[in-house]
């Protein structure tokens, strides 16, 4: 026997069924650890008084004092340099010493509850409690503000590639990886806790992490309510697990957003506000079944939604011409609106996407009639500048995709199937330009993939009919400030060539604003530069946009 000396405690914190045990036999196998089964495992028994088969046997057997166990047991001598500690995390219970979780190294194991369900009842029944998933994220919780997150493994790469999982998980600990740990002889071990012949037989068969097998077993239906309860918290701890490892799909870096702000937005779906990570609508609703929505951009300035009114009422009139049923009342849909901005700070310089799916079906299908839970509303606010170049202006090349006809579908409805204008936008992108001028059927200008579109020729305003685009409100508003400016306005048919020659050009959204053209189809508009006329609209425009709107309550007013 070595001589006793101070040992280095590695806490491995996991829940039932979650290869925890396969894991500590991986552990005994180094030469420089020793291991620990479930120490705690009598003081929980004896604070809960929950049942178990073996429970006067292991009381009389076990230390059910936990602090002393944690003192003299789990931090006591012993002859190798580190301790393996294999806890489940129910097993912290109220009154154990704080030095549990300040002293040694932590680490936490995580398994899909979808993977342990199935299985778990061949000894007592599961609950949401005897899983432990929700205190598994409390521990982590607790740790990380003792200044010491630790690290999460995942028992699916265990099983898909344990020596890249284990060589992670040792250098996350700061010790040495060994390739020990990779095999074990099949069969109980002395280390085993005396629960081993309830809960081991198929760890005993065998001699490493077995791999995932290729397709699941049939998820009893009797645990479907356990599994949405639990999915959530397995979900908070995988977020922080290596992401590099055998698992996982091959994955894109992490995109860095436009906005840095908007990382940690609030976004309104149904009838609650939820973090941004969060939402999500269902795969039965509409939306996601057929782009079967309508939608409005809103833009917020100095305190107040613009042209709140006028959008609410292309909403409803969308709405109204898809035959939605079951709609949110326009008070509903402001009070989702102001509670959303409010909730995020959002007084000036936001964007709002206004989403009204047809809602959630009962089975999928194309047919209105399996939407029997009414309308799903989202309100996406996002810290948004305009998102084009409006000092400089933008060029714009002309794509070859059409915009649809009033036959076929009528740009007048303000829906979310927008795939005519992704083709076109796919077209200016392939040709470096930030947009692309859409033709109707007879090759008559339109309207951009994203916006209205208008020019100035010889101090006259022009912009096409409303035929075969949608006739936004920006564009009205812009078309009325003309007209307040006394410039000539025309509404008229206009041909490509007219906007190659034209001496100014600018296009209208919410999103965007009033942007200056500079450059279509490699033609230069007039002398390249923003014109006076787009000026003179852009200021009036800005100023309108300041002064007008429907104010956002508890905004401070002056």
């Amino acid at each position: 026997m070595g001589e006793k000396q101070e040992i280095e405690v590695i806490h491995s914190w996991s829940t039932p069924r979650s290869l925890s045990t396969c894991l500590m036999y991986s552990f005994a196998q180094r030469d420089d650890t020793e291991v620990l089964d479930e120490p705690l495992y009598a003081n929980f028994l004896q604070i809960t008084d929950v049942e178990r088969p073996y429970r006067d046997e292991l009381l009389s057997k076990m230390d059910s004092d936990g602090n002393k166990v944690v003192k003299e047991v789990i931090f006591g001598p012993g002859e190798k340099k580190y301790r393996f500690c294999k806890h489940l995390s129910k097993q912290l219970v109220p009154g154990l010493t704080n030095d549990l979780m300040k002293k040694g190294k932590h680490f936490i194991l995580i398994r899909n509850p979808l993977n342990v369900l199935p299985s778990y009842d061949k000894v007592l029944p599961p609950s949401f409690l005897e899983l432990g998933l929700a205190k598994l994220v409390t521990i982590y919780s607790k740790l990380s503000e003792l200044g010491n997150p630790p690290p999460v493994i995942d028992a699916a790469d265990l099983q898909q590639d344990p020596e890249a999982a284990l060589r992670g998980l040792c250098e996350d600990l700061d010790i040495p990886f060994q390739e020990t740990m990779l095999k074990w002889e099949a069969g109980p071990k002395p280390v085993d806790g005396i629960w081993a012949p309830w809960w081991y037989e198929s760890v005993h068969k065998s001699t490493s992490f077995a791999s995932v097998k290729p397709y699941p077993s049939p998820f009893p239906s009797s645990l479907y309510d356990l599994l949405e309860q639990s999915l959530p918290f397995y979900n908070m701890l995988r977020r922080h697990t290596r992401r590099t490892l055998a698992h996982s799909k091959p994955s894109l870096p992490v995109p860095s957003l436009p906005v840095l702000a908007n990382e940690k937005i609030l976004v309104w779906v149904g009838d609650e506000i939820v973090p941004r990570d969060s939402a999500k609508v269902s795969v039965f609703d509409s939306v996601v079944q057929g782009g079967d929505a309508v939608w409005e951009g809103l833009r917020i300035y100095s305190g107040k939604v613009f042209k709140l009114n006028e959008h609410l009422d292309r909403l409803f009139d969308s709405a109204k011409a898809l035959a939605f049923k079951n709609v949110p009342t326009r008070e509903e849909v402001k009070e989702a609106i102001f509670k959303t901005l409010i909730s995020n700070g959002m007084f000036d310089n936001a964007h709002i996407r206004l989403t009204l799916t047809r809602g959630k079906k009962v089975t999928s299908g194309m047919s209105p009639a399996f939407n029997l839970y009414g309308c799903t509303l989202i309100v996406l606010a996002e810290w948004k500048p305009p998102v084009y170049d409006n000092l400089s202006g933008i060029t714009l090349v002309t794509a070859t995709t059409r915009r649809n006809s009033p036959n076929n579908l009528d740009s007048k409805i303000h829906h979310n199937n927008l795939l005519n204008n992704i083709l076109a936008k796919v077209e200016g992108n392939l040709a470096k330009s930030d947009d692309a001028i859409m033709l109707d059927k007879d090759g008559y200008v339109s309207e951009t993939n994203a916006t209205n579109i208008f020019l100035v020729k010889k101090g006259s305003v022009l912009t096409p009919h409303a035929d075969y685009c949608l006739p936004g409100i920006t564009r009205a508003t812009v078309m009325e400030l003309v007209v307040k400016e006394n410039l000539v306005l025309v509404e008229r048919r206009i041909s490509l060539s007219e906007f190659h020659t034209a001496d100014e050009v600018w296009t209208t959204g919410t999103m965007g604003e009033l942007t200056p053209v500079v450059m279509i189809d490699g033609r230069v508009i007039g002398n390249g530069e923003v014109g006076p006329v787009t000026r003179r609209i852009q200021n009036v425009y800005k100023k309108l946009a300041q002064e007008l709107g429907e104010p956002i309550p508890t905004y401070p007013r002056t």
